[in-house]
């Protein structure tokens, strides 16, 4: 199915009537097509999904190759026809180039919304969202600590009791390890998981219980070599790869979290809990050592935050003000929609 119409649960909250019209662009990708979802979610929108299907070349080079856009629709996707939504929202480089379309194609109807930096053209987009760390700055930016993500107390209250049976012999409290791997800018092998690892077993030794998960980046080679490390400890270990994924799970029954510094993804999601997150540095090995490293800034500016503390063996409790970015960039966008139409009583 390539249109869906996507039920919020608060689509009526502090909007004019009837609701403003949304559609949500993507190409079957979850990480991409969730990011959208969860913001006009924030937003209080009832978004219809739109799966589009790019033809070649602009598959390929969207949204590099924006001439004769209107042929870049195949017919296998979602159609975008008139009537034109009041709001449009897509992420990443697949759906830049269909919401330059709408926009044009709507005469500025379609108040369009980007996630991630298209590079190019933006000012073709009513409003783009990067983080702070890309270091993109323009009239139409609205920039977030960290990346949009679908996690709530509501979401994570809601998946907790089908993980309570497969996390029942791991004590309290509980430490979810989040591991990432391989990426511009760090490298991930063996030898760093072990000692992670032990790192890790005495964590354990303490008393608290581990759930920990790695992830495709990770490798089978280094989620071994971990293993390897923390048999004896009782750990709940996920390879990232086979069964179901209980990272949802992890995020709810954690009391504290360690994460890779490599993942901007599972830093953001785990700060937004309030829970305490400690950060596991990897070795700074790949690309050139005095290139700008975007991982590090953003977690040195969380850190600065009173957000997280870097991972030296210990667990530590503290508290803070949970990272949830998501509801503040979704008012942002309200406002500056309702600005434009004039609605001023509602902003």
């Amino acid at each position: 199915m390539n249109e869906t119409t996507v039920p919020t649960a608060e689509a009526s909250l502090s909007w004019p009537h009837p609701l403003p019209s949304c559609w949500v662009i993507g190409d079957g990708r979850p990480g991409l097509e969730n990011q959208s979802l969860g913001l006009a979610e924030a937003m209080g929108l009832q978004p219809a999904l739109k799966r589009v299907v790019l033809r070649k070349p602009w598959r390929i080079a969207s949204p590099y190759v924006t001439a004769f856009k209107r042929f870049a629709f195949s017919s296998s996707g979602a159609s975008l026809e008139a009537p034109w939504p009041e709001i449009a929202i897509a992420t990443g480089r697949p759906g830049a180039l269909p919401l330059i379309y709408l926009r044009e194609a709507s005469k500025g109807h379609t108040f369009t919304v980007q996630i991630q930096d298209p590079v190019v053209r933006r000012g073709a987009f009513d409003r783009i969202v990067v983080p702070w760390h890309d270091g993109v700055t323009g009239d139409n930016i609205v920039t977030m600590d960290g990346s949009l993500h679908i996690m709530t107390e509501q979401r994570l209250a809601a998946e907790a009791p089908r993980w309570v049976d497969a996390f029942a012999a791991i004590p309290s409290p509980r430490v979810a390890v989040l591991i990432g791997g391989v990426n511009s800018r760090y490298d991930l092998r063996p030898e760093d998981m072990r000692a992670l690892g032990d790192q890790l077993a005495a964590v354990a030794a303490q008393g608290f219980g581990l759930l920990v998960s790695g992830s495709r980046r990770t490798g089978e080679a280094n989620m071994a070599a971990l293993a390897e490390v923390l048999v004896g400890t009782g750990a709940y270990i996920y390879d990232g790869q086979h069964g179901a994924n209980p990272y949802l799970g992890m995020l709810a029954h954690a009391d504290a979290f360690v994460v890779t510094c490599d993942s901007i993804n599972m830093i953001t999601e785990a700060a937004s809990t309030g829970k305490p997150v400690h950060i596991a540095r990897l070795p700074f090995r790949r690309g050139r050592e005095d290139g700008r490293n975007k991982f590090g800034e953003f977690v040195q500016r969380l850190e600065g935050s009173g957000r997280v503390r870097m991972f030296d063996g210990r667990i530590e409790n503290w508290s803070y003000e949970p990272l949830r970015e998501m509801d503040r960039v979704a008012q942002v966008l309200r406002r500056a929609f309702l600005a434009r139409v004039g609605d001023s009583n509602l902003r």
